[in-house]
Order: C-alpha cells, then sequence, then structure tokens
C-alpha cells in the first residue's frame, strides 16, 4: 500500500473525532484541556492494562474463555476508571460553581456539563482508536498490506480502522449517557454504559473465528448505532426538563 491508504486508515478511525474535535471542542479553551487529559488517562490506563496481562500473554490455549476473561477484567477496570473520572469532574465542577458564586457569574449550564461530558468520552475514545489501530498502522504506509488469516476478505488495516471508529463512538457518547446516571442517579444509565461496553469487547471475539470479521463488525456497529440513539434521546429528554425548570423560575 502507499501513504494515502495509510492516512486514509488514519482519517477512517479518527475522522469523526476530528470533526468533533474542530466543530465543537476546539472552541473552548477548557475542553480541549479535557480532551488532552482524558486522553493520557485512558492510554495510561491501557498501557497499565496491557502491562498486567503480559504475564500471561500469548494465551497458548485455544479456547475462547481466556480472551473473554481478558475482555471482562478490562472493562471492570476501564468502567471503576470512568467513575473515578467522575468523581475528579464533580469536584472541578464544584470548585468552578464556588467561584462563579463568588465571582456573581452564572454557574455551569446543562450544555456545558455535557460539552464537558462529550470531551471526556472523545478523550477515551482517542486513546482506544491510538492504542488499537493508529500503533498498529505504521507498516501500512509501505509498498503492501496484511490480510489476517480469520478475515481474509479484508486488509487487517482496515478492519482495525473500521473497529476503531465504532469503539470510538461507543466511548465518546457512553461518557455522556455515564455522566447523566451520575449526576441524575439514573440506574437505567448507570447499568447501560458499562454492559454495552462489556458487549462491544466480547463481540471482537467472534473476529477469532474464521470470517468472524464479516459478523462482527456489523454487530459492532449495532451497538454503536444503539449507544448514539440511546444518548440522543437521554440529550433531548434532559434539555426539555432543564427548558421547562427554567421556565418555572421566570
Amino acid at each position: 500500500m502507499t501513504v494515502a491508504a495509510g492516512v486514509g486508515y488514519a482519517l477512517i478511525a479518527l475522522g469523526p473525532s476530528l470533526s468533533l474535535f474542530i466543530s465543537v471542542i476546539s472552541k473552548k479553551p477548557f475542553l480541549i484541556l479535557t480532551v488532552l487529559s482524558s486522553t493520557l488517562l485512558w492510554l495510561v490506563s491501557l498501557i497499565v492494562l496491557s502491562g498486567l496481562w503480559r504475564a500471561f500473554l500469548p494465551l497458548k490455549s485455544t479456547a475462547w474463555w481466556p480472551y473473554g476473561i481478558l475482555v471482562f477484567t478490562s472493562v471492570c477496570f476501564q468502567e471503576a476508571l470512568r467513575v473515578l473520572f467522575w468523581r475528579l469532574y464533580k469536584r472541578l465542577e464544584d470548585i468552578l460553581d464556588a467561584f462563579a458564586n463568588r465571582v456573581s457569574k452564572p454557574r455551569l449550564f446543562l450544555t456545558d456539563k455535557m460539552q464537558i461530558a462529550l470531551a471526556g468520552g472523545l478523550g477515551h475514545g482517542v486513546a482506544h482508536a491510538v492504542f488499537f489501530c493508529i500503533s498498529l498502522l505504521t507498516p501500512a504506509f509501505g509498498p503492501a498490506t496484511y490480510f489476517a488469516e480469520r478475515c481474509s476478505q479484508m486488509p487487517f488495516f482496515l478492519v482495525s480502522a473500521i473497529i476503531a471508529l465504532a469503539f470510538v463512538t461507543i466511548h465518546t457518547f457512553s461518557m455522556v449517557i455515564a455522566f447523566n446516571g451520575y449526576a441524575e442517579a439514573n440506574k437505567v444509565d448507570q447499568y447501560f454504559v458499562p454492559i454495552v461496553h462489556l458487549i462491544a469487547g466480547l463481540l471482537t471475539l467472534i473476529n477469532l473465528a474464521s470470517g468472524g470479521c464479516v459478523i462482527a463488525i456489523p454487530l459492532l456497529y449495532f451497538m454503536a448505532g444503539l449507544t448514539l440513539m440511546h444518548c440522543g434521546k437521554m440529550v433531548y429528554l434532559r434539555l426539555i426538563e432543564d427548558r421547562s425548570r427554567q421556565a418555572h423560575l421566570q
């Protein structure tokens, strides 16, 4: 392949994230800092996870269950880290609100909070794409390509980019759902995020079967679409509720 192919794979994985960053995140410096800090946090977490699992890899078993345990423990670790990230954000939000009260400025609006959650989710998604896709693309810039034996229908780099895009979408909008769930004590949102994350992770194990990518990729995008729909519905209802509350206060 050529440089154009390598750049194309990178844009498949991160193109929508770049568009979201330019159109929404880049307009507010605080959101840029949130994306950068979130990306660093999730990259470090993935490096720590890979270090912990390095002692057990490569798995010599041909069974699927050891990989299932790997995915399960990784999801649990990342979801625990998501709760920690929320608590750090909540402390920062309280500090900002207290400062706003002291200087007689308005507190954070609901849209501000959602944008912060979106920035945090974008950082999580970008970290996933960098770790699982972009870091593998160096050979894609060479004169040839590579096909995995289990998925000979598409180049390995294309499969990685497509899967990375699905996870970027899931992680980006899951953070908005999770933050709302934690803030509103909404159990549905609190459980929705880790369940979708776990199911999406387990769906990647289908790629271990011959031709499994043909089945796994559509299912992953179904989960990404489900996350988008749930997030969109949640945001719409919250904005309507907030607008109604503001109208009653006036």
